[in-house]
């Protein structure tokens, strides 16, 4: 039976650990103060757009412009990187990879084996998007970067083409 706080019965009454979940309205609100601990708390945001085209014919790695810095402010923090790499178009017969890294780690590798669409010149992916859920382990500034390549030498790979928008977004969050 709940207890009612009148100005007669006093907070003095109410014994510890008496209140649950059950007893607090659904709509009441916890000011995020008064919560102990940061675990899970998106501590800063850090977005990059990048819209210039890049092109390679060789098969070796390249920067397709596209990276951001975040310092994170714990060595326990995760980072969750966002990533959409716009207008990735390959030579007609070709393939084009890409791949995303922190500093010079290869998180992730991707190839172009869906959403391609066929033209006389290029077949497109329209974009290509991932999320990365890192642990850096650092307090120091870590760039994570988009890097690309073509599968045949002298072949076409590109990336943002007709200046479409590639964007990177990083979220550190409380570990």
């Amino acid at each position: 039976m709940p207890t009612e706080i009148s100005g007669s019965t006093g907070v003095n009454k109410i014994q510890d650990g008496t209140i649950v979940n059950a007893d607090i309205n659904s709509s009441a609100a916890i000011a995020g103060s008064k919560i102990s601990g940061s675990f899970g708390k998106v501590l800063q945001v850090i977005n990059v757009e990048h819209g210039s085209e890049s092109s390679s014919t060789s098969t070796s790695w390249a920067d397709n412009g596209l990276s951001a810095t975040i310092t994170p402010s714990s060595s326990s923090s995760k980072v969750l990187a966002l990533v959409q790499v716009g207008g990735v178009a390959k030579q007609a017969g070709n393939g084009v990879k890409l791949r995303f890294l922190r500093g010079s780690t290869v998180l992730n590798t991707l190839t172009e084996k869906a959403g391609f669409t066929f033209s006389s010149e290029y077949n497109y992916i329209g974009t290509v998007s991932f999320s990365w859920l890192d642990s850096p382990s650092t307090t120091s500034a870590t760039t994570y970067k988009m890097q690309f390549r073509t599968n045949s030498s002298g072949a076409a790979a590109l990336t943002e083409v007709d200046n479409d928008t590639s964007t990177i977004t990083l979220l550190e969050i409380a570990g």
